[in-house]
């Protein structure tokens, strides 16, 4: 394996734990759903908190739980590793339409015995009309759900599943512990004026509280019981291993941590909580490297730990990290192809107080994941201007390793945006990564600080020239302004964009806040809302307006290939005029089959500018096109809107995930020549093989785009093969346009592929060769044998880039 002298190898036991890890097949583990319809059938009079704390309470209590033969660190999600718990609080309609398919699924597939099958069966007629994806539907207008029915909005997750896609305070937890927002939680509740309508709701909010810091203490216990009773029964090094777990389960995270081994255990067991609570992804662990370092460099210190026991408990919380897994709908796989959890650990970066973040863990941790080789969890390395050269390269020697990570995010952009969205400065310098590009501050902002609806560029761009009416489905979207084949200008197609782009912003905005507004009534999340600052000081879960902070953003898809047809539209049609509009429109029907149609599509993609290579004409098309949603989507704030948190308002994204897959499938024929229902591009970057110009072109054309108004994050994919960075040299261009790109360009963030052609398809046609081949999807990394067979296409036709 390259690198391995360099940050050394997993010790034998933690090889022996991701061996067994990796080897373990996932399977729907019925027993989360059983226990939670348990409690709502219990307790169906209770308000929603107070249900949704008895459910966790149940569910804590009585979940099956083990220890692992090789572990430092405990807790687990379901009955087994890497199994997908259910939630039919949100929905149970697709699994049970899919139990008899989860196996022969192409990519993301799960296994089930026919015992859940039976478990499952029992329980959906309770959940039926009685979920959150049926209260959803209900809030939805009749002429919005016709156009959600299109899978243009790209909503399939957003009612099937918890929000999360936010980090909780962590550092908090560790400092006080449980027990300190008791302490709380108990003052506050008992100066409540209950003659105030408003503080009965803020008084069952604060039991639920109580309720689940109690569930959470019991949860840890019970660890610390089974750690006990298998020590009596173990000798040597593991019976002093048990004991040393059997302890700090007792204490955290109800008590404070006091060491770097208490504060990973407790780390963990919030982590693991929020998603047996919800199954919300993109939960991130925020600024790992600030709130645990004083905890290493304490033990560190004294001599309480070594170096490489810190590294070993490190690389067990990154393996637990992979067991988390979560079963999407096939619909949803599209979108989110390697079943990701999107748990991103960020690192290095500025304080608070604008000095260099970068400390001892930051290095510890890097040396970790890369010891690990795993696609989770996520790392972020926050760049800014002062950087330490040796973390730069420390964090490129990880790049090389080919797992797609770390993912670089820029201070020098990201910190003043949210200055200029009222982001007092000491927080938007603590900001961190979440889920996959996007950012927020952690512990103070609500849900979703991206990962709302999706809207799909050039599928929208197809309506606007079929004068409103949708081409996939032959459903209107919009009102139509005249077909393509009439219209005489540019300007007229223009026109016709910014008036279907803004009706198609408020369709979006109008799902968002009922899929937010049947959330707020029907699934508050307890534990995380008494993590996220100050929901406990406002008596308010997070959708009520509990978060300091609280701004979403949609994703937006097809950036490239909506760049690229409007200028093939504009220079071969309406200027240059060697295509008729008839003829383009023609030729797409067609999808570009037959000898004429050929050759208009040879001109589309070599006869025009495109995206990725540092030209205005192509590049200003699709900022302008942008900006047209930005400017309308501006308009509308969201469902917590001066409910308490500062700004409660949308701002743009394009961090896309693997949706371009998706997306493309229900997209026919483009004027980039683009063939129907293949790939969109993903994120920001280019469209396959169209970046001819090189990496510094890509990053000269991306920065381009209004990035200061796309907070929700500017996600650009790279690929660059291994040979290309096996000298000293070639490591160093690329940091220098690294630095170009941050420095100068103000990019928002880049990450990359490392990995050839050859490799990739080798591995397609051999997966038992390759089954630790990882890949960057999109914001995230997977294993590439998981992915179904047209995201594995669409990673192999990127663009290898040269320095």
């Amino acid at each position: 394996m390259k690198n391995v002298e360099h940050f050394g190898d997993l010790t034998p036991r933690m090889n022996e734990f991701r061996e067994k890890v990796l080897e373990k097949k996932p399977y729907i583990c019925a027993e989360r759903a059983l226990l939670v319809t348990e409690t709502y059938k219990e307790h169906q009079n209770q308000p929603a908190v107070m249900k949704r704390a008895l459910m966790l309470k149940n569910i804590l209590e009585k979940m099956s739980i083990y220890i692992e033969d090789e572990t430092l660190i405990v807790g687990n999600q379901a009955a087994s590793n890497k199994d997908a718990p259910i939630f039919p609080e949100y929905t149970l309609e697709f699994v049970i339409n899919e139990l008899d398919l989860f196996e022969k699924r192409d990519g993301d597939v799960f296994y089930i015995t026919e015992k859940t099958k039976e478990d499952l069966r029992s329980i959906a007629p309770f959940w039926e009309n009685n979920n959150l994806r049926s209260r959803g539907d209900a809030l939805l207008p009749d002429e919005v759900k016709d156009i959600m029915s299109t899978g243009l909005l790209g909503m399939e997750g957003k009612l099937n599943s918890g929000d999360a896609h936010l980090a909780v305070d962590y550092q908090t937890v560790l400092q006080i512990g449980l027990k300190g927002y008791e302490e709380r939680v108990l003052k506050l509740k008992s100066e409540l004026d209950l003659c105030k309508p408003e503080n009965i709701d803020k008084y069952v909010f604060y039991k639920a509280v109580l309720i689940v810091i109690e569930a959470v203490k019991t949860y840890a216990h019970r660890f610390s019981v089974l750690a006990k009773e298998l020590a009596d029964k173990a000798e040597g090094t593991r019976k002093d291993e048990l004991l040393e777990i059997s302890r700090i389960c007792d204490k955290v995270p109800y008590e404070p941590a006091e060491t770097f081994y208490e504060a990973i255990q407790s780390t963990w067991f919030i982590q693991l909580i929020l998603q047996i609570e919800s199954n919300g992804h993109s939960l991130s662990y925020g600024r790992f490297d600030q709130y645990v370092y004083p905890f290493l460099q304490h033990d560190l210190d004294k001599g309480i730990i070594t170096e490489d026991q810190a590294v070993e408990l490190l690389t067990n919380l990154w393996i637990k990290t992979l067991t988390i897994n979560k079963v999407r709908s096939q619909a949803h796989t599209f979108s989110s192809a390697g079943s990701p959890m999107y748990q991103n650990v960020t690192i290095g970066g500025q304080t608070s107080d604008k000095k260099c973040a970068v400390n001892k863990l930051s290095y510890l941790v890097l040396r970790s994941v890369a010891q690990t080789r795993l696609p989770q969890p996520n790392l972020t390395v926050r760049y800014y201007n002062g950087m330490p050269q040796e973390f730069l390269d420390e964090a490129v020697e990880v790049m090389k390793l080919g797992t797609g990570m770390p993912a670089f995010n820029n201070d020098e952009i990201i910190i003043p945006s949210f200055i200029d969205l009222g982001v007092k400065e000491e927080d938007a310098y603590n900001y961190s990564a979440i889920g996959c590009v996007e950012t927020a501050v952690p512990g103070k902002w609500g849900y979703r600080c991206t990962g709302m609806s999706y809207l799909n560029f050039p599928r929208i761009l197809l309506c606007v020239m079929n004068d409103g009416i949708d081409l996939t489905t032959g459903k209107r979207f919009v009102e139509g302004s005249g077909h393509f084949k009439d219209m005489k200008s540019f300007e007229e197609l223009q026109a016709a964009w910014d008036k279907a782009i803004k009706e198609l912003t408020r369709v979006s905005v109008i799902v968002e806040n009922a899929v937010d507004l049947a959330g707020e009534r029907e699934i508050p999340d307890i534990l995380c809302s008494a993590l996220t600052q100050d929901c406990i000081g406002r008596g308010k879960t997070i959708k009520e307006g509990g978060a300091i902070y609280d701004f979403i953003s949609g994703l937006q898809i097809g950036i490239a290939n909506m760049a690229d047809s409007l200028a093939a539209i504009k220079k071969l049609v309406y200027e240059e005029k060697k295509i008729t509009p008839e003829q383009l429109w023609n030729a797409m029907q067609d999808d570009f089959e037959g000898e004429d149609n050929q050759r208009i599509q040879k001109m589309l993609i070599n006869d025009v500018p495109k995206y990725g290579n540092d030209d205005d004409y192509v590049d200003q098309l699709v900022v302008d096109a942008y900006n047209s949603y930005i400017e309308e989507m501006k308009k509308y704030p969201n469902t917590r809107y001066q409910r308490g948190p500062i700004g409660g308002i949308r701002y743009a994204g394009t961090s896309s995930i693997s949706a371009n897959v998706g997306q493309g499938l229900g997209t026919m024929a483009t004027p980039d020549g683009r063939k129907a229902r293949t790939p969109l591009a993903e994120g920001c970057s280019p469209a396959h093989a169209m970046d001819k110009s090189g990496p510094t072109a890509v990053f000269k054309s991306v920065s381009k785009l209004p990035t200061h108004e796309i907070t929700g994050g500017v996600l650009l994919n790279q690929k660059v093969t291994p040979q290309m960075l096996s000298t000293d040299e070639n490591k160093m261009k690329l940091e220098m346009m690294l630095k170009t790109f941050f420095n100068r360009l103000h990019g928002y963030h880049v990450q990359y592929n490392v990995v050839d052609r050859e490799t990739l398809l080798d591995a397609q046609a051999h997966p038992e060769k390759h089954r630790d081949l990882i890949v960057r999807v999109a914001g995230y990394s997977a294993f590439f044998n998981v992915l179904s067979k047209a995201t594995q296409d669409d990673i192999i036709e990127r663009t290898e880039q040269t320095l």
